[in-house]
């Protein structure tokens, strides 16, 4: 009868799950690759190989870190300086001669309010370049340490990877408000002082930045609009705007008359150089009839004006034919 005997089990290899590598592991990793030639040199200084390898790896780790760092930091503030020096001479450049013409010369007022649109956009553009450009810079750095300490850099970037992802699914409205922020600012939609209509609410910005839009309504009543959520917007203020004036006659009124007394209204409004020099940019036109009825002619009006300046001059405009009207005794009908 034979016994068996039992074979010995096989004892299981221990696995290291210590993060921090062992200082032998960072000497030999940098000695495989010795840059600075640093294992050599003391290599034939210590007599013992071991330690020999421990002290120039960690000398020739420091300096590669040291001139990584320092590396880093310079390319950072250059690319600092670039930002701001594009970003001032944007905000600086002057309104072009073809579309100074078109608001009728020189316009101190418009061109600060210009001024102002493009130093706002500018600095919000350069505070985020400036941003991103730091976080490259310095994460490739850091990326670069990790690596030259010898650590396995694929576990580290799967774990930020999948990171990266929950934190992505968490924070989808904010990265949407962010990248139309950044889109609303590259194209200049709209900026600081414009009247603009974004779909919830119809007032002038007061303020914008890369996640809402903070509108004041014509009630006072301040909006708090995410930038995410604008699909679309009218904007009031930009360029150029018109006032419509829509002036209703008898029906029996003589036309011509009416016509010579609203052409003559505009002229005298266009020759008084409080408006001609820095709110009215074209001469306004009379278009004629626009509506009739049983009961009423309508004529209408039209002037081009400084942004936002239209109801301005649509109040300056009804007050002026009202007064001509009353000197030669028309009256304004009422439409049916």
């Amino acid at each position: 009868m034979f016994l068996l005997s039992p074979s010995p089990s096989p004892t299981p290899t221990p696995t290291s799950t210590n993060f921090i590598p062992d200082p032998k592991d960072v000497a030999n990793a940098v000695c495989s690759s010795d840059d600075f030639g640093i294992c050599n040199l003391v290599s034939g200084l210590i007599g013992n190989a071991d330690w020999a390898k421990i002290v120039a790896g960690l000398l020739s780790a420091s300096i590669a870190i040291v001139l990584i760092l320092v590396v880093a930091i310079i390319l950072r503030a250059i690319v600092h300086r670039l930002i701001k020096r594009v970003s001032t001479r944007a905000s600086s450049v002057s309104m072009p001669e073809r579309l100074r013409s078109r608001f009728g010369g020189p316009q101190e007022g418009l061109d600060a309010i210009l001024a102002e649109r493009r130093r706002q956009r500018s600095e919000t553009l350069g505070s985020v370049l400036r941003h991103v450009t730091s976080i490259v810079i310095l994460g490739t750095a850091l990326l670069m340490i990790i690596s030259r300490l010898g650590l396995d850099l694929a576990p580290l970037l799967t774990s930020v990877g999948i990171l990266g992802v929950a934190i992505g699914f968490g924070a989808q409205e904010l990265v949407k408000d962010f990248i139309a922020g950044m889109f609303m600012l590259m194209e200049d939609q709209y900026g600081v002082g414009d009247v603009v209509d974004v779909g919830v609410s119809t007032g002038t910005v007061e303020a914008v930045s890369l996640r809402i839009t903070r509108l004041r309504d014509a009630d006072g009543k301040v909006w708090y609009v995410r930038n995410g959520t604008i699909t679309r917007v009218a904007n009031e203020s930009q360029g150029w705007s018109r006032a419509l004036v829509d002036i209703p006659v008898a029906y029996d009124s003589d036309v011509a008359q009416t016509r010579e007394i609203l052409v003559d209204v505009t002229t005298e409004m266009w020759d008084d150089q409080l408006y001609r020099d820095s709110i009215i940019v074209e001469e306004p036109q009379v278009f004629g009839m626009e509506q009739i009825s049983g009961t009423a002619i309508v004529f209408r009006v039209v002037a081009k004006t400084a942004p936002g300046k239209q109801h301005e001059v649509a109040r300056e405009l009804r007050t002026r034919i009202k007064r001509a009207f009353d000197q030669r005794g028309l009256a304004i009908a009422t439409i049916a």
